[in-house]
């Protein structure tokens, strides 16, 4: 690959990690990492919650596994050498009820197999010493979850880049992707680019753009947006790190949780409310292309079938702060609905397949000369280094 082109579609904090795995492995391949928007980390890396996971949640063997626990040691080391803010502030996941302490045992043992660092279970004394305001019957806690600021990791993955002789051009929203037997012309309009190998990281619009290279359809993008509200100034001590509650095992979201970030600010939330555009950050932002993918997409309206009940409590919430925080009172009783104020939201890049499953794990599809992540949800900025490291291997043959 040495002395080679290499291009990357997408300038968040996995396509930005990967060319710097890239120059970082192969002295001499000269990245070029191509994004519609005027700056790096604009959609789902600029939006993140800003937490480093440990790995409880996910199933032992996964690529979200294995990745995100060599994902976490490699951002901690990265961001102190950086001068980046990483903050160990610690993750309850808590139980407030019989059916959450079941599903605790369950995620306790997940936790086990995959190696998280000084995880231990607490009754409802022990989550009152770490949180005092917190309620609960029970909770694993895990002291090494922490969070930092992604946009500054990426930001800084981007000065890798080009002190290594690489660029990231902005405003090449691609158009087209054309591949032969000597490498890939990747089109914006009247713009040209050709490099000997593509790597497509363009997050909520990665189906798309994959498709531009020949890839399945499969699986489709569907977009969710998750808005956060956050805790007057006055209320923000009620909480020292991170409280969640125990995932429903049916879904990839974790739940409304408490945040705390590097600001100092915390956060309530995210919730999922289906976009209704693929950069749908408010209510209003509705895009009717991007509605016919959602629409044209079969697994769409089998998601819906399964699945239609939760989404009305989830607009219910959007919709009425009061509904919003009903749950989130559940953890942190003192916290209501007169203690927060909207905040910003993201957009996830669920990825879904055509029986209307949601994709839970990390998916990378090989398509020749392209290389193509089709779905890279949390812990993807956790794991972002390590991905990078996965990608680099596939690139060369080793995957």
């Amino acid at each position: 690959m040495a002395d080679e082109v290499v291009g990357i579609v997408g300038a968040g904090i996995i396509g930005l990690a990967i060319g710097r795995e890239i120059t970082r492995r192969r002295p001499g391949t000269r990245i070029v990492v191509l994004e519609k928007e005027d700056r790096v980390a604009v959609h789902q890396t600029g939006h993140n919650s800003g937490v480093v996971h440990a790995g409880i949640y996910y199933k032992p063997g996964s690529l979200k596994a294995e990745l995100c626990t060599r994902g976490r040691a490699m951002l901690r080391e990265y961001c102190a050498e950086r001068g980046i803010p990483y903050d160990e502030c610690g993750k309850l996941v808590v139980a407030v009820d019989e059916d959450d302490a079941a599903r605790l045992g369950d995620l306790e043992a997940r936790a086990a197999e995959n190696s998280v660092p000084g995880m231990r279970r607490l009754d409802a004394a022990g989550i009152r010493e770490i949180e005092p305001h917190a309620a609960g019957r029970a909770a694993l806690h895990s002291p090494h979850t922490a969070i930092t600021d992604f946009t500054r990791v990426a930001e800084a993955f981007a000065d890798d880049i080009a002190a290594a002789g690489g660029e990231v051009r902005f405003g090449f929203p691609v158009t087209g992707v054309r591949t032969s037997g000597t490498g890939v012309e990747v089109v914006s309009g009247e713009q040209r680019v050709r490099v000997g190998h593509l790597v497509v990281c363009a997050g909520i619009h990665g189906d798309v753009v994959s498709g531009l290279a020949g890839d399945d359809p499969g699986p489709r993008i569907v977009p969710f947006r998750g808005e956060y509200m956050t805790i007057v100034p006055a209320k923000a001590h009620l909480v020292r790190g991170l409280i969640y509650p125990v995932p429903d095992p049916r879904y990839p979201f974790l739940g409304v949780h408490f945040t705390r970030r590097v600001s100092g600010d915390v956060e309530v939330g995210p919730n999922a409310v289906l976009a209704l555009a693929r950069e749908g950050y408010r209510r209003s932002d509705v895009s009717l292309r991007d509605l016919r993918d959602i629409a044209g997409w079969a697994g769409s309206w089998r998601m819906a079938r399964r699945h239609w009940r939760t989404g009305v409590r989830e607009v219910h919430g959007s919709l009425s702060k009061r509904a919003y925080m009903k749950a989130a009172r559940r953890y942190v009783p003192e916290v209501g609905p007169g203690d927060v104020v909207r905040a910003g939201a993201g957009v996830r890049a669920q990825a879904l397949d055509r029986d209307g499953g949601l994709v839970d794990d990390f998916r990378i599809h090989r398509l020749g000369a392209v290389t193509a992540v089709r779905n890279a949800p949390s812990p993807a900025a956790t794991s972002s280094m390590a991905i990078a490291e996965y990608i680099a291997d596939v690139l060369e043959g080793k995957k």
